[in-house]
């Protein structure tokens, strides 16, 4: 097929992440005009079970799409890359989201002019919710971001950002969802603690979540403002805060995120 005749995407590599936009993606315009390309043939035919698409080889993806998403772990992405280099053209639109894999890696290994696009997503796009930020590379213009951001809006909301702010954005967006989830384990077994059942205790921090997450996205109030509107003088929220900022829960996140933020660059390194 021509570069002309192209349509469509090829997700290339179908784990959880894979995954995730490709259910988004098949929940908000359906199945049409996407393909899967995964090694494992228990997988793809796992996948084309559940959400109706075609599966193919690389070749196959190069010929069928014109956009080809390349979701494999940072530490896969070399080997992926030699092999998708010997079926893409300056047709094709390559979006990566192999964290911490700068697009100047990606170029240099396909040819000449083959535009690029980083991204880094996150697992809520299952739900819609994702938040992704994506940057160009040396040969993507404003058409190919705006059809890389076109991809990614109907999983959640995108951000474009200098790549040179991708790896802070993986440790905050990226593997934020992560933290979170780890907080929300925390309370549900503090509950648990003080007495409640399970169910009651995660059903209880869980809508406690989502109702200051809106709150934070809607009041256009400073977390700070919303913390101390629930704080009351000598009551029991300045309490719980006392023993957070004692346990050092505040450098300790940021020291995390920083740690996120250093393996990200380190995943960067070609290390061949």
């Amino acid at each position: 097929m021509t570069a002309a005749g192209r349509r469509g995407l090829a997700i290339i590599g179908g784990g959880k992440m894979g995954e995730a936009l490709l259910s988004g993606l098949v929940r908000r315009g359906g199945p049409d005009g996407i393909v899967v390309c995964e090694r494992s043939a228990e997988r793809a035919q796992q996948l084309a079970e559940r959400y109706g698409v075609g599966t193919v080889d690389l070749a196959g993806a190069a010929a069928r799409a014109r956009v080809l998403l390349l979701a494999v772990k940072p530490q896969d992405i070399d080997g992926l890359l030699r092999l998708v280099a010997e079926h893409v053209d300056t047709g094709h639109l390559v979006v990566s989201i192999a964290a911490g894999v700068p697009t100047a890696r990606i170029e240099a290994a396909l040819p000449e002019g083959v535009p690029v696009v980083r991204v880094m997503p996150n697992t809520p796009a299952l739900v819609d919710e994702g938040m992704s930020v994506l940057s160009p590379g040396a040969h993507a213009g404003e058409a190919e971001l705006d059809e890389a951001e076109a991809l990614l809006a109907a999983v959640g909301r995108v951000q474009r950002v200098p790549e040179a702010q991708q790896d802070a954005a993986t440790a905050l967006s990226g593997s934020g969802p992560a933290y979170f989830f780890y907080l929300v384990e925390a309370m549900v077994d503090a509950g648990i603690l003080l007495g409640l059942p399970r169910a009651l205790a995660a059903d209880l921090i869980v809508q406690t979540a989502l109702g200051a997450a809106v709150m934070m996205r809607d009041s256009g109030e400073h977390p700070v403002q919303l913390r101390e509107a629930v704080t009351s003088p000598g009551g029991t929220t300045i309490a719980a805060i006392r023993e957070l900022e004692r346990h050092g829960v505040r450098a300790a996140l940021i020291a995390a995120i920083e740690a996120a933020h250093a393996r990200s660059v380190e995943l960067g390194v070609d290390k061949s």
